[in-house]
């Protein structure tokens, strides 16, 4: 069965840093785009970061980004993960990793519509 499993996040403090994992299963990740997404309340889900094999550890990042965040992967883990450092308030969020198995995407990495596979989400809480 083809599942992705968020785990990492939780609650911290502005300035502070969480790593996220996406854990995949039933399938080898490194052939496929792993994206990160998030949702706040009342907000539609945005693309955060995303990875990709071809070109080789591709790698996009949304603007409000600016450096803060990582995006890596552990093919021997089946895994990705999100470092996240210098946080804010409005990074608190629902944050989900996803990847697209049924055909290739053909327009933005950070298109949460090009993806047909995601994960439950965790949540980010940044707050003092």
């Amino acid at each position: 069965q083809v599942q992705l499993a968020e785990s990492g996040g939780g609650l911290v403090q502005p300035g502070g840093s969480l790593r996220l994992s996406c854990a995949a299963s039933g399938f080898s990740l490194d052939w496929y785009t792993i994206g990160w997404f998030r949702q706040a309340p009342g907000q539609e889900r945005e693309g955060v970061s995303s990875i990709r094999n071809f070109p080789h550890d591709t790698k996009d990042y949304a603007d409000f980004v600016q450096g803060r965040f990582t995006i890596s992967r552990d093919n021997a883990k089946n895994t990705v993960f999100l470092q996240m450092s210098e946080l804010k308030p409005e990074d608190t969020a629902v944050y989900y990793c996803a990847t697209r198995l049924a055909g290739m995407i053909s327009g933005s990495y950070l298109d949460a519509g090009e993806y047909d596979t995601w994960g439950q989400g965790t949540q980010v809480t940044v707050s003092s």
